[in-house]
């Protein structure tokens, strides 16, 4: 009963709502905006160009200490933040709505890099504000409502969308998206009330070098830094290649649709709160040994695809384990990297704890394509399960360190 009341508790619906306002504006500065500017025949090489517009995400971390350290004088220190920046964002896309990319593409580049720059910004302080009024034994949950509410926000900005695209004319698809938008407001006004004991960095330098210093001054940080950076690291490389590989099995692009995408979001976001539900039950240590095992497992399942029957049900069975599997994990570890920080310094901590989790994303994967051409893709796909065993084992001195810091104090 304890459980189900934590499961439909306002805290919790308002994480997944939290999680839509941050899922938004994604999409509109990334696959959406380019389908646009391929509408109206802008060059491909600009279109191509359109993935640095995002650099905002991967850079975050140079401004979070300025929202650790200033707050709003209304609705408290991160809401106050959080108001400012999805009111910057509505305005943003409804700004991107009155540009033409034919006749004026750099206004156009500056309206998406402003939404884009406001929507990283409200990330910081979404993530800060989870950490700090959550429960430690209720991250993990409110966690993966997070990201779920993320991914249903990409389904309206991205798959919707195009849908609308198809019917109306594109400056009128980014109307409607801002008016998607709005509502943001209106969840972080009801979002619950923030306490007021932690601790406000003095100045600047105590909100730019405190955060540092109090993370690598705990012992085993570089321990902790390299399983945050392994953990996901097989996944990511198999995600990577997923695709292709697909493609080149013999599948359709309806297949593609249908079975990949649909049943793989549907899994996905099962996984995500059946990773939370169960990180209720058990501890955070038990999850990320449980979900990193199956992470790893399910990869191994396209690798055994090539030797099954060419049918849907083989490929549907394989996704959705895969993507269970993810979203599992994506849970136990969003919820550890919040557990780490300080509340102090949250946005900062944070900002940078995620930008690390980026590179097996963004950089580790980026050879994949290579690799899977010269080991075939039997040998890619085990090779990546293998991949993903350091960052499990580096879960034995992890834990170790947590229990002489409890031990300690």
């Amino acid at each position: 009963m304890d459980t189900l009341k934590k499961i439909f508790s306002h805290r919790m619906l308002m994480m997944l709502l939290l999680g839509y306002c941050a899922g938004l504006p994604l999409l509109l500065t990334g696959g959406t905006l380019q389908a646009w500017m391929t509408d109206e025949k802008v060059d491909l090489t600009a279109i191509g160009l359109v993935s640095l517009i995002g650099m905002p995400y991967v850079l975050k971390f140079l401004w979070a200490p300025f929202l650790d350290r200033y707050q709003i004088p209304f609705f408290g220190r991160r809401r106050g933040w959080m108001i400012i920046f999805q009111i910057l964002i509505i305005v943003s896309i409804f700004g991107l709505s009155l540009c033409d990319p034919r006749s004026n593409l750099s206004l156009v580049i500056f309206c998406a890099f402003l939404i884009s720059l406001f929507s990283a910004s409200q990330d910081v302080v979404l993530d800060a504000y989870r950490r700090e009024i959550m429960p430690e034994e209720e991250l993990g949950l409110a966690s993966s409502l997070y990201v779920n509410g993320y991914r249903l926000a990409m389904l309206v900005s991205g798959a919707f969308a195009l849908y609308l695209a198809d019917q109306i004319p594109w400056d009128q698809v980014y109307k409607w998206m801002a008016a998607c938008m709005a509502p943001a407001i209106l969840f972080t006004f009801f979002a619950p009330k923030e306490t007021q004991h932690i601790k406000i960095p003095s100045n600047m330098k105590e909100a730019v070098v405190g955060p540092l210093k109090d993370f690598f001054t705990r012992k085993g940080a570089w321990i902790v830094l390299l399983f945050i950076l392994l953990y996901k690291v097989g996944d990511s490389m198999a995600a990577n290649m997923t695709t292709p590989f697909i493609l080149q099995m013999g599948y359709s692009k309806t297949d593609m649709a249908t079975v990949a995408k649909a049943v793989g979001l549907i899994a996905t976001i099962v996984g995500g709160l059946i990773g939370g539900i169960m990180m209720l039950r058990f501890n955070m240590k038990w999850s990320l040994i449980f979900f990193g095992i199956l992470q790893a497992v399910s990869t191994l399942g396209f690798a055994a695809l090539p030797s099954l029957p060419n049918q849907l049900s083989s490929l549907a069975l394989i996704i959705a384990f895969e993507n269970l599997a993810s979203g599992m994990g994506t849970a136990a570890y969003a919820a550890y990297m919040a557990s780490i920080t300080n509340k102090q310094f949250t946005a900062t901590q944070y900002a940078l704890l995620t930008a690390l989790m980026g590179i097996p994303r963004v950089i580790l994967a980026s050879p994949t394509g290579k690799m899977a051409e010269l080991m075939g893709w039997e040998m890619f796909f085990i090779f990546c399960t293998v991949v993903a065993l350091p960052g499990l084992l580096l879960l034995i001195p992890v834990f170790r360190l947590e229990k002489t810091s409890q031990a300690a104090t």
